[in-house]
């Protein structure tokens, strides 16, 4: 069974990308970062890979998804309350993220969403298992 997840996504400047993501919060393993790729981490057993472009064509026989224009992914990471969900996009959208959807609020789940600066969107949400309703 697998313990940790590696996502990996193209970025066209590498630079610009590991800025962004650095100030919303994120560290960076220097272990795993040089001028091709930049290994973020999420959390303890998650991690995305940043990679130039040039270097995720390595990986694939497959054209490269240009995400401002195609979704190739969706990435939810939670957040410990909604307040956090509010901050977490108002800090992307302040570094140059662009809103693709407006908050949504489900009463048990809280979602905001943001397209970073290649155009991966990331949804952050905020869930209150106590008011998830019955299935009954």
């Amino acid at each position: 069974m697998a313990t940790k997840v590696f996502i990996n996504l193209p970025v066209k400047d590498l630079d610009r990308s590991i800025s962004f993501f650095t100030n919303l919060g994120f560290k960076f393993n220097p272990q795993f970062t040089d001028d091709k790729a930049g290994c973020m981490v999420i959390s303890e057993n998650i991690f995305a890979m940043l990679l130039t472009e040039t270097y995720f064509t390595t990986f694939t026989k497959k054209t490269v998804s240009d995400a401002t224009t195609a979704t190739e992914v969706l990435i939810t990471l939670d957040a410990g309350s909604r307040e956090e969900v509010q901050k977490i996009v108002g800090q992307a959208k302040a570094l140059g993220a662009a809103i693709y959807f407006e908050p949504q609020d489900h009463g048990w789940m809280y979602q905001h969403s943001f397209a970073d600066l290649d155009g991966h969107q990331w949804e952050i949400a905020y869930m209150d298992a106590s008011q998830i309703p019955s299935q009954e």
